[in-house]
């Protein structure tokens, strides 16, 4: 029999495919683009962030008095997964709801949270992510870039790499080493940083398929006000690894619907294979059905979050390098498929890279010995 609760959340999803479909109907809904804004989409997104938020949308699970309505995560759960039956975006960028959001909600002050997390709703601040260094790769504790206090200030300088829509972005969550000599993981801070402040250099970085989603980041001598620290000093490490956790979980169900998305486009698209080419996309099939088996089984645990991720990239390329191999030299022509190919290797760098993947599920995961430090 159903509980209360199904037959709220049955209502609820009737309500949201409604509303999503009255939304493309009228154009009103941006497309979606997944985890990275596409520049293209910026001013539409941010349009539709609006809308969605006007009309009850937004913050669902988040509390009522910084926009939210209060709802569970459930709620959200099936906002997403109807919003990717719909081919719609669920919000204006990962960065700014998932990842700045849940950690200002977690961590942050009441100021913070006051100064925030409306404007993340309302799509009035764009966020980006300041993690990576050109130095480290995903080696997140041996970044260099300091954040030295002086006063009511804290002076920045550095570089940051693969910082995604930091050319529009308002904010970035920030990450900056505050206690030089202390242990690797545990001098580095947690900010919200100002992207307007003297100092800050945005470099947009040219990708293979000729956008710009990324970019350099430099700083010099930026004084960021004590007050833009998350969290404690020099206990920016914890705040950012649930902050990872919201990132490599954050698709959830409506990740497993993707997927199967992709698969029943793979197989519509192959046509004329010959026995290699359906060899190849029924071991393809099949290790997608697997990776959807396993994320409707356990993808509420925090330790499939890279297990997942790394069968999700690598399966991504595999099926985008399998795609051109059947197309033969209309892959390499000007065509979505051409932009799907020359964009595919980056999914095994974004969000960390495989490898690193390999070693948090061999590490955590398996527990296994750690890998020597060098």
């Amino acid at each position: 029999m159903n509980t209360p609760i199904d037959a709220d959340l049955a209502e609820f999803r009737a309500e949201a495919s409604q509303f999503l479909s009255d939304a493309v109907r009228d154009g009103t809904a941006c497309p979606a683009y997944g985890a990275i804004l596409v520049p293209a989409l910026h001013d539409q997104a941010r349009l539709w962030q609006r809308y969605c938020y006007d009309h009850g949308w937004a913050g669902l699970h988040w509390p009522t008095e910084y926009g939210g309505r209060g709802l569970s995560r459930a709620h959200t759960g099936v906002w997403m997964e109807e919003c990717e039956r719909a081919g719609v975006a669920p919000y204006l960028n990962l960065q700014g709801i998932v990842l700045a959001g849940e950690a200002i909600m977690r961590t942050g002050t009441e100021r913070q949270r006051e100064q925030f997390l409306r404007p993340i709703l309302t799509g009035e601040v764009l966020w980006c992510q300041l993690f990576s260094e050109p130095g480290n790769g995903s080696d997140l504790g041996g970044l260099t870039s300091a954040a030295v206090p002086d006063g009511s200030h804290y002076v920045l300088n550095g570089q940051k790499v693969w910082s995604s829509n930091a050319q529009f972005a308002e904010y970035g969550i920030l990450m900056a080493r505050t206690e030089p000599d202390a242990p690797k993981h545990r001098g580095i801070s947690f900010f919200l940083l100002d992207m307007t402040l003297p100092g800050i250099e945005v470099r947009p970085i040219k990708q293979m398929t000729g956008d710009s989603e990324f970019c350099e980041v430099f700083f010099d001598d930026v004084a960021m006000p004590a007050d833009a620290l998350l969290g404690e000093r020099g206990g920016g490490w914890s705040v950012a690894m649930a902050v990872l956790e919201d990132e490599r979980g954050g698709a959830g169900s409506s990740g497993v619907i993707s997927l199967r998305k992709r698969l029943t486009r793979m197989i519509e698209a192959a046509g004329d294979a010959g026995p290699l080419g359906r060899q190849s996309l029924a071991e393809l099939h099949a290790r997608g059905n697997a990776l959807a088996a396993l994320m409707e089984l356990h993808g509420a645990d925090p330790l499939m979050a890279p297990v997942a991720k790394l069968a999700n990239s690598e399966l991504g390329y595999d099926e985008v390098a399998i795609g051109a191999s059947l197309r033969g030299a209309d892959a390499m022509l000007a065509s979505d498929e051409t932009e799907a190919f020359l964009y595919a290797p980056g999914m095994r760098i974004a969000g960390g890279t495989s490898e690193i993947q390999r070693n948090i599920i061999g590490e955590r995961v398996l527990g296994l010995p750690r890998e020597p430090s060098p």
